[in-house]
C-alpha cells in the first residue's frame, strides 16, 4: 500500500541518516589520531594532506549516500 511504502522511504531516509553520522564519526575520530601523530612529531603538511583525503573520501561517501536513497525512494514510491 502508499502507506507502507511511505513507510520505507522514512525507514531509509532515517537509515542514510545514520549511516552519514556513522562516517562523520569515523572522520572525526581519523582526524583526532593524526592530531595525536602531529603531536608526537608527523610534519604538520603531511597531517594536513591526509586530513584533506579524509575529507574527500568522507564527502564522496556522503554524496553516495544520498545518490542510494534518492535512487531508493524513487524505487519504493513506484507504483
Amino acid at each position: 500500500t502508499e502507506e507502507r511504502r511511505k513507510a520505507l522511504v522514512k525507514q531509509s531516509k532515517n537509515e542514510g541518516e545514520n549511516a552519514k553520522v556513522r562516517i562523520r564519526t569515523i572522520r572525526k575520530d581519523t582526524n583526532e589520531g593524526l592530531k595525536k601523530l602531529q603531536k608526537d612529531g608527523a610534519a604538520e603538511d603531511e597531517v594536513k594532506k591526509a586530513e584533506d583525503i579524509v575529507q574527500k573520501m568522507t564527502d564522496e561517501h556522503i554524496v553516495k549516500i544520498d545518490q542510494l536513497i534518492n535512487a531508493k525512494e524513487k524505487e519504493l514510491l513506484t507504483v
